[in-house]
């Protein structure tokens, strides 16, 4: 047999001007949740709500709780080596750590909570003014310091918020909701052309999909490729409920018959 060079090439985009993404246009990143000690004594991340994206959580390792405020009230949830959870937009969310949490964060519409979908629960003055909301949100100070300071602020909001719930019910969150809103409603236009060019597109290719197949034209299904994603290198992020370790589908290559096989990987 001819030996061919093994051939690496971009990872099919979502749209001819968008870049390459995962199934269904998540994303994918570990996460080590914050052991850090909170204000309440508790170790763990930032609370934070997402505005037009879905969450889930694979628990890899360690134990810990997933704390969430919403229209069902409060509710407090184990975390354990193999158990999923995945809530909607709306749920105020809180990790826990109890010792070792490590997770992989499955997050809808890629890109949206990096462009600002999440907004975090600082207390009512901050949320009211966009200046202090984005001074308090990114802070000046050493990536580790801000962080930390980052989710004191947000648990001090986000405690007084279960204290209302507690004594009022659900509707105690409105004030939060459309205070929320009102910081990002500005960028929805760029949201939207985010969606359309990712989660949307890619709901529109299986349609396109099932289309050649009813014609019939299953030859297109002889286009398919395997894709893979190494090691994520580089340094871990600090994000809102601990550090990162994100899979970025841009660096995604072409696997061919022909190709060496590739040595397991995965985060350290």
């Amino acid at each position: 047999m001819t030996e061919r060079a093994p051939v690496s090439r971009p990872a099919p985009r979502a749209a001819a001007d968008g870049g390459p993404v995962l199934p269904g246009a998540v994303a994918l990143t570990v996460l080590d949740v914050y052991d850090w000690v909170a204000p309440d004594g508790l170790r763990g991340g930032s609370a934070h709500v997402h505005l037009a994206s879905a969450e889930g959580y694979v628990v890899l390792s360690g134990h810990g709780q997933l704390q969430t405020l919403g229209g069902h009230g409060y509710a407090e949830s184990a975390l354990r080596p193999g158990d999923c959870l995945w809530f909607t937009p709306g749920i105020i969310h809180r990790l826990v750590n109890d010792g070792g949490l490590r997770l992989l964060a499955i997050m809808q519409n890629a890109g949206l909570p990096e462009a600002g979908d999440a907004v975090l629960t600082f207390p009512p003055e901050i949320l009211a003014d966009p200046d202090a909301y984005a001074r308090a949100a990114t802070g000046s100070s050493p990536r580790a310091s801000s962080a930390r300071r980052r989710r004191d602020l947000a648990i001090e909001g986000y405690l007084s918020l279960r204290g209302q719930v507690a004594e009022e019910g659900p509707r105690a969150l409105d004030g939060f909701y459309a205070a929320a809103a009102r910081l990002v409603a500005g960028r929805v236009p760029e949201w939207r052309d985010r969606w359309r060019t990712g989660a949307l597109r890619t709901v529109e290719l299986t349609g396109g999909q099932l289309d050649d197949i009813a014609g019939p034209r299953a030859g297109v299904l002889g286009n398919g490729g395997l894709w893979r994603l190494g090691r994520p290198a580089g340094p871990r992020g600090y994000g809102m409920c601990g550090r990162l370790t994100r899979y970025d589908p841009a660096a995604a290559v072409l696997v061919r018959g022909d190709d060496p096989p590739d040595p397991a990987g995965g985060p350290a």
